[in-house]
């Protein structure tokens, strides 16, 4: 799946006493309204209709490429979503679409035997609206539904947007030009009847997996083997992936940190008890991982092991920060949860902090000390209002008005504590699923992507353990949102797979 990076809001900050808002948060943030998840799933609807996999049974090479770009179109869009989200690393990718015209001009891409175009999709926008629109926009889709409810919030459309029609979109006829069916509405119920079902998609794509795994067996020893040494030689934490690059794309990446380390293995030695992860730009994460950019060559990475006690410098006046902070909020800690937070360095959370904690000060809250102890906060740098989270953290925006701050904290203290005990409950019932469905099924692996939530792994597992499923011994099994058999053999199945009974 896509990394993100690019033209990061936050590139140009440094740990200073006072940061002026405007160059944290651009004018786009301070001023703008964004789309809301479901609001850009609605809007995205006849987009879906146009790429939907299940319109595609009699195609496999058409099916597949779509069902792998959903599934990277929707990490994309989740992480436009999770709060602090900046803009992310341009992304392109490819759809088929079902062509009505059989003549295509003005340039249009060239359409197949089978009917579809081949439709490349760049992602490289920091909001939900530019990116629906930039995505219908790609596939000649109208965009009136979306401009008309954002015309004052983001300016004019995109440049290249056709222009919308003289009459008001219907969701069906979009159904209708993209599937070739003749009647939308029960077409749609047939879809729903004959959707992909978990044991007849496991049917269809058992062979190519095992054989793709089978194939990929060397390349995972070898990865254990450098991954092994290297956490011995340079005494790490761990290695880890911020993105799930294929097995060889590691392989190449852990010789490459092994040939640096035999030509500076003194230098390397600056890392020792950190985690290193493989991501897109170089530097120290929020989390306190040292970060390797895939993209940097070996002078970057030596610069960067070099300065790396200048950044446990940093680390350590960030500690500080965070409880000064917590101090003030009545015990409430700062935390930063990698799953749920877009990738920032300790550059960026430092400053985000230290704007934090000198709006407290200037305007003292009365919390009883120690009062707030055992609850969690994250800071969110794309809101006004706070939250709580249904794992039990507050969400607390950069620049929110101390008074409601306040009152939104003690009011939901005692909601955050029963949330934050039953995230630990769901946490012990899912490790004792994941244990029991590997067992069961003679998994080689189990394992969730980290858009999955605890409680629909839970869910997921539970079903599972009622079914007898052959097809998964000795397989790597990865619950996603989407289906999918990765390069090197992993059998991505969502969450909410169907059974076979009838969807209405």
């Amino acid at each position: 799946m896509p990394g993100s990076g690019g033209s990061a809001m936050f590139c140009h900050l440094r740990p200073v006493r006072r940061l002026c808002l405007q160059k944290i948060f651009p004018h786009w943030f301070l001023y703008s309204r964004s789309l809301s998840g479901a609001e850009a799933v609605n809007a995205l609807r006849p987009f879906y209709f146009a790429v939907h996999p299940d319109f595609f049974g009699q195609h496999p090479r058409e099916r597949e490429v779509n069902e792998n770009s959903l599934k990277r179109l929707s990490v994309y869009l989740e992480n436009l979503q999770k709060p602090g989200s900046k803009s992310l690393t341009p992304t392109q990718l490819t759809f088929y679409v079902r062509e009505t015209d059989q003549n295509p001009s003005d340039g249009q891409e060239p359409i197949s035997a089978a009917g579809f175009r081949a439709v490349k999709v760049t992602l490289h926008t920091r909001d939900l609206l530019s990116t629906v629109l930039d995505i219908l926009t790609s596939c000649r889709l109208s965009t009136a539904h979306v401009q008309s409810g954002n015309a004052h919030a983001h300016g004019p459309p995109l440049k290249g947007a056709r222009r919308p029609p003289d009459r008001p979109i219907k969701w069906n006829k979009s159904y209708y030009a993209f599937t070739g069916f003749r009647d939308p509405e029960e077409d749609l119920e047939q879809v729903s009847r004959v959707e992909t079902t978990l044991v007849s998609w496991l049917d269809s794509n058992e062979k190519s997996a095992l054989m793709k795994l089978k194939n990929s067996l060397p390349l995972r020893q070898e990865l254990d083997r450098l991954k092994a040494e290297l956490s011995h030689q340079l005494q790490l934490s761990d290695i880890r992936w911020q993105r799930s690059w294929g097995i060889a794309h590691r392989c190449s990446q852990l010789h490459s940190l092994d040939r640096l380390a035999q030509q500076n293995s003194e230098t390397l030695r600056n890392a020792k008890g950190c985690t290193l992860m493989f991501t897109d730009c170089s530097g120290m994460s929020a989390g306190g991982h040292v970060m390797l950019g895939t993209m940097d060559v070996h002078h970057h990475w030596t610069k960067l092991f070099e300065r790396l006690p200048s950044y446990f410098d940093l680390q350590r006046k960030l500690m500080l920060l965070e409880d000064q902070i917590s101090c003030l909020l009545g015990g409430l800690q700062v935390v930063y949860i990698e799953e749920l937070q877009p990738v920032l360095t300790l550059e960026e959370h430092y400053a985000l902090l230290d704007v934090f904690h000198n709006r407290l000060v200037k305007n003292r809250m009365p919390f009883h000390p120690r009062s707030l102890r055992g609850l969690q906060m994250i800071l969110d740098s794309d809101r006004y209002a706070p939250s709580l989270h249904e794992l039990g953290h507050f969400n607390i925006p950069v620049l929110c008005e101390p008074a409601s701050l306040q009152w939104f904290i003690l009011t939901r203290a005692q909601q955050a504590r029963e949330k934050l005990r039953r995230k630990e409950e769901l946490k012990v019932i899912e490790h004792e699923l994941i244990q029991a469905s590997t067992r069961k099924f003679s998994l080689q692996k189990l394992y969730k992507e980290p858009g999955v939530s605890s409680m629909q792994m839970v869910e997921c597992c539970q079903r599972l353990l009622e079914l007898s499923l052959p097809y998964l011994h000795g397989m790597h099994l990865c619950v996603s949102h989407f289906y999918s058999v990765m390069q090197d053999g992993d059998l991505c199945i969502p969450w909410n797979w169907k059974n076979g009974e009838t969807t209405k």
